[in-house]
C-alpha cells in the first residue's frame, strides 16, 4: 500500500512540474525552433534556429562544419569560442593562441604577411618585403616561428664577416648595418649605401670605396675636408696656379662635386667683383683677367679695358677725352650698342633747337680723330655777321665755338 502511494505521488509530481531541457538553462529558445511533433530528431532545413543570433555567428568554413564537431554534448553553451579550443596549435606556441591575428574563418592561408609583419617588432622594409619567410624563419618548414633577434647582425653576421670591399672586420666597422646601409634598399652597394654623413654626389659617387678609403686606413676617422683628398690637385693646378695665388684650399668655395673641377662656380667672386654679362661667359677663363696676380686684380673697367679704350677710333675715346668709366656708355653685355646720353652729358642734340638739325656726328665734330674738337659756327644760322648783330650788348663777345658753349650750354639762344 505504501509503495502504491509513493508511485502515485511521483506521478502527480511529474505531471505538475514543467519538462526540463537537456540543453541547459542558457538556451532561451522554444523546442519547436529545432524539433517537430513527430520526434526529437532534427532534420536539416526544417528548423528555424539561427546561429547568427548567438555570440558566435557562423562565417567562412564554420558554416559547413557539422554541429557535433563543436558541440560534443547537449549543453550547447559549454562549447568554447576561442580558436585554440577547437584547432590544434600547429605553431607550437611560437605565435601565441590568437589565431585570428593572422587567419580568418575563410581559410588558413595567410595572404597579408607584409601587413601583419608591420605589427611586429620588425616591419618588412626594402628587400625584406620580398624575402622568403624561410630565409629568416628557418623553423618555418615545421610551421614554427621561433623568436628571432631584430638587429641586422643577427641575420647578416655572415655577410659582415665575408665583406671584403671594404673589409668590414679589418676596418673595425660597426655591426650596426644601418649606419652605412639603407633598410629600404634592395642591395648592399649603390643605393643601398647610407653615406649621409658625407653625401656621395656626382664625382664622389664612385663604385669602389677604396678610391677614398685606402687599404689599412681607418674608415671611422677619415676627414671630410676636400683638401684631405685633393691636396695634390690643389698643388698641381696651374690654370690658375692655386698655390701661387694663395687660393683657399676649401675646394667647395669655387667648385661643386661635378667631375673634372670645371666649371668652377667661384661662389665668393661676387664679394669683390660680380661676374655679369660678358664677364660671366669667361668666368672659367681666369687668365683673361688675372695675369698671374689674383690678389690685386683691378675692379674698375679701365683697369682691364685700357687697350680697348685707347685703340677705339669710332669715335676715338682717348683723344676725345671720353670718360674712362666704360659704364657711362656701355653695358657689361657688349660694347655695342653704346647707350650714352649726349643731351645730359654733353650738349642737347636730341631735344631743343638742335633736334633733327644734324645728320652725322661730323656735322659738329669736325675732327674725326678728336671729338673734343667741335664747331658751332659752321652752321649757316651762326654766321659771324648774324651773330655779331645779336651780341652787340654782350661784353667781351667772341665768335668761336668754345665761347658759344660757355654761354649757351643747353643750346638755348636766350641763355
Amino acid at each position: 500500500m505504501r509503495r502504491l502511494s509513493s508511485l502515485i505521488y511521483l506521478l502527480v509530481l511529474a505531471i505538475s512540474l514543467p519538462a526540463q531541457s537537456p540543453h541547459g538553462d542558457d538556451l532561451k529558445i522554444s523546442c519547436s525552433d529545432c524539433h517537430n511533433p513527430n520526434g526529437w530528431k532534427m532534420i536539416e532545413g526544417t528548423f528555424t534556429f539561427s546561429h547568427g543570433n548567438t555570440d558566435f555567428p557562423l562565417t567562412g568554413q564554420h558554416q559547413s562544419v557539422n554541429c557535433k564537431t563543436c558541440h560534443t554534448g547537449l549543453v550547447f553553451s559549454k562549447a568554447q569560442s576561442d580558436c585554440i579550443t577547437c584547432h590544434t596549435d600547429m605553431h607550437r606556441q611560437t605565435l601565441g593562441n590568437e589565431c585570428e591575428r593572422c587567419h580568418t574563418a575563410k581559410s588558413w592561408l595567410v595572404e597579408n604577411t607584409t601587413q601583419l609583419h608591420e605589427q611586429s617588432r620588425f616591419p618588412l622594409l626594402g628587400a625584406h618585403a620580398t624575402t622568403d619567410c624561410f630565409q629568416c624563419h628557418e623553423s618555418a618548414s615545421l610551421l614554427r616561428y621561433d623568436p628571432l633577434g631584430i638587429d641586422c647582425y643577427d641575420c647578416h653576421k655572415t655577410d659582415f664577416q665575408l665583406a671584403k670591399s671594404p673589409d668590414h672586420f679589418e676596418g673595425d666597422f660597426s655591426t650596426d648595418c644601418l649606419i652605412c646601409h639603407s633598410i629600404n634598399a634592395f642591395e648592399w652597394r649603390g643605393a643601398g649605401i647610407n653615406h649621409s654623413f658625407f653625401p656621395l654626389t656626382a664625382g664622389h659617387d664612385l663604385p669602389d670605396c677604396k678610391a677614398c678609403h685606402l687599404p689599412g686606413q681607418d674608415y671611422n676617422n677619415l676627414s671630410s675636408a676636400c683638401v684631405s683628398c685633393h691636396l695634390t690637385d690643389y698643388n698641381q693646378t696651374t690654370s690658375p696656379n692655386h698655390s701661387g695665388a694663395g687660393f683657399s684650399n676649401e675646394c667647395e668655395t669655387c667648385h661643386t662635386t661635378s667631375p673634372g673641377w670645371s666649371p668652377a662656380i667661384m661662389g665668393n667672386h661676387d664679394n669683390f667683383f660680380v661676374l655679369n654679362g660678358a664677364h660671366k661667359t669667361i668666368a672659367n677663363e681666369c687668365t683673361k683677367c688675372h695675369e698671374g696676380n689674383y690678389a690685386d686684380a683691378p675692379t674698375d673697367c679701365f683697369g682691364c679695358h685700357a687697350d680697348a679704350y685707347n685703340q677705339t677710333t669710332n669715335p676715338p675715346h682717348s683723344t676725345s677725352q671720353f670718360s674712362t668709366e666704360c659704364l657711362t656708355c656701355h653695358t657689361e653685355i657688349s660694347w655695342k650698342p653704346a647707350n650714352y646720353n649726349h643731351d645730359a652729358q654733353y650738349f642737347p642734340i636730341y631735344s631743343g633747337k638742335h633736334n633733327n638739325e644734324w645728320n652725322s656726328c661730323t656735322d659738329c665734330h669736325t675732327n674725326a680723330n678728336n671729338y673734343a674738337v667741335f664747331s658751332c659756327i659752321d652752321c649757316h644760322e651762326h654766321s659771324q655777321s648774324a651773330m655779331s648783330g645779336e651780341h652787340d650788348e654782350v661784353s667781351n663777345y667772341s665768335w668761336n665755338s668754345n665761347a658759344c658753349l660757355n654761354c649757351h650750354p643747353d643750346g638755348r639762344a636766350e641763355d
